[in-house]
């Protein structure tokens, strides 16, 4: 991977749990490769390679990148190294990569639920600007917990929910989204529960699968029905090299252990990175970030999904 010299600009706290980083080229060059609502970029934060995914938050076309961060108490690290940046302080991040990128729609719905505000602010701002029809659903605890609060109060097609406020003004999902439509698509990020709570009400409703887009920032408790975790092989198209995944292991860590390239961020199924296509075998599909036609066509997340078949042979 790539990595670009970047300052923090400055640091500004949404909640006193949520810190607003501006990102500039740390050369003082004009601005950061473009990107799109919903685009994500990696941080490196420690010599040790520790590497995290944050949503950009800011309008597209701006030069510079915003992210927000949660300090999460139950991080892997990856907030708690965030939340230590002040401004002046500089850091090496990825260029922009998106996996949940606006569709080609007339109406798009929006629901966020906590720190999952950050794409869909994106995309919100976006739509704004080009004039399209949106209406955003926001979920949190508190209005204190909030971030960005302040701003979409006053948007017109922005509605705030808080757990701790009246009962008539939580969120009724089902009302929200009404009946579907054939032009209109519907894009949900927050915690796991909210977005599983969400989720099954859309299909419930007959809501179908194509239009609901997701992004999820930690990965889903696995499929009950898919949890046997047997070795498998994988088989190299380019070599015909093989290597023997065993079960504690995933067939990322395998291919990074033999020195082969093999690109990685998240290693949670969550970000797309590592994805490869099978062109042999059957996967056991158990990521969080390609979509049903995404996996049917062969794509393959090799950082968690495993094997139904005793080999997988992968275009590397």
């Amino acid at each position: 991977m790539t990595w670009l010299d970047a300052v923090v600009v400055s640091r500004t706290p949404a909640t006193p749990n949520i810190a607003v980083f501006d990102l500039a080229p740390a050369d003082g060059s004009t601005g950061f490769p473009a990107h799109t609502a919903g685009a994500h970029i990696d941080v490196l934060l420690d010599q040790q390679g520790l590497v995290r995914q944050y949503s950009l938050c800011g309008p597209p076309g701006s030069g510079h990148y915003q992210l927000a961060v949660l300090n999460d108490p139950n991080s892997r690290g990856g907030s708690r190294a965030m939340h230590t940046l002040e401004a002046g302080d500089r850091l090496r991040i990825s260029a922009p990569r998106n996996r949940f990128p606006l569709a080609a729609a007339r109406r798009h719905l929006l629901f966020a639920g906590g720190i999952g505000i950050t794409p869909l602010l994106a995309m919100a701002r976006t739509l704004d600007a080009e004039g399209g029809d949106y209406a955003l659903r926001y979920c949190a605890r508190s209005r204190a917990d909030a971030a960005f609060a302040s701003e979409l109060a006053e948007n017109p097609r922005a509605t705030l929910h808080f757990d701790d406020g009246d009962s008539a003004q939580l969120l009724d999902v089902e009302s929200a989204l009404g009946a579907p439509e054939p032009h209109a698509a519907v894009y949900v990020c927050g915690p796991g529960g909210f977005m599983d709570h969400v989720l099954a009400r859309a299909e419930a409703i007959g809501w179908p699968p194509a239009a609901l887009h997701t992004e999820r920032f930690t990965a889903s408790t696995p499929d009950p029905g898919s949890t046997e975790s047997g070795s498998f092989t994988v088989r190299l198209a380019s070599t015909g090299v093989e290597y023997h995944v065993p079960e504690d292991r995933s067939a990322l860590d395998v291919l990074l252990e033999n020195g082969v390239d093999a690109p990685s961020s998240c290693q949670q199924g969550i970000c797309g990175e590592c994805v490869v296509r099978v062109l042999a075998g059957e996967p056991d599909h158990r990521d969080d970030v390609l979509t049903s036609d995404e996996q049917a066509e062969g794509l393959f997340a090799p950082c968690t999904s495993r094997a139904r078949s005793q080999v997988l042979e992968l275009d590397m």
